[in-house]
């Protein structure tokens, strides 16, 4: 976290020294457009530890940690709730289980739940969240986020990056060649098959060229 905040205030830094510089307003503009987004990514960035606080966090953790993977969520009109599945958790003292929020991330800290210590951490949330009004609750073998929107508002996915990924994928297959649409979805599913999807996969193209080259061969008389 604060390797990444320190990058940042790099970046900042940086576009602040070019717009000292620019003269075309083109460019300025472009640059002043940078220089809020930077800002307003630094201030959703978790403000830093004292190095103290982090060196007894070290301490006090002992054993190993697990970063947290898999979780499920839902929502309504006033909150995005994350389920993360801990077995046990609901036995732990209550301060062993920690969510710190910002405006556009949260990160959660499982410590010491049988021998091991938990975390997750979710940046560039899609949407603002309320800090104040955002909590967790520790239920038997769960932990429930709860992220108090801003706004009532439904979020179609959980990240930034996530919105992203589902545009780009978009992109690829919406062609105004079905064809073109239909190669990319296979090509897909190729790369991320297992060895019997890539089989199937296989046959099916060889048995489709043969198909085609029949059809092309003129007919008997």
């Amino acid at each position: 976290m604060a390797a990444a905040r320190e990058e940042l205030q790099k970046d900042l830094e940086e576009v602040k020294e070019l717009l000292t510089k620019a003269t075309r307003k083109r460019l300025r503009d472009v640059l002043m457009t940078e220089k809020h987004k930077l800002e307003l990514e630094i201030k959703n960035q978790p403000p830093p530890k004292p190095k103290d606080a982090v060196e007894e966090e070290k301490v006090s953790l002992g054993g190993y940690t697990v970063k947290i993977n898999n979780y499920g969520w839902d929502q309504s009109d006033k909150f995005i709730r994350i389920y993360i599945s801990l077995n046990g958790v609901q036995k732990l003292p209550a301060e062993n289980v920690q969510v710190n929020f910002t405006e556009r991330s949260f990160d959660l800290l499982v410590k010491n739940l049988n021998g091991k210590n938990y975390t997750m951490t979710f940046n560039n949330l899609l949407k603002p969240i309320s800090v104040e009004g955002s909590s967790r609750k520790i239920k038997t073998d769960t932990v429930l986020v709860m992220c108090r929107k801003k706004r009532e508002e439904k979020w179609e996915c959980l990240t930034q990056v996530e919105k992203e990924s589902k545009e780009k994928e978009k992109a690829a297959y919406d062609t105004s060649d079905p064809s073109e649409g239909l190669m990319n979805l296979l090509k897909k599913m190729y790369a991320e098959g297992d060895d019997e999807m890539k089989r199937t996969i296989n046959k099916a193209w060889v048995e489709s060229r043969e198909k085609q080259s029949k059809g092309d061969m003129p007919m008997d008389i």
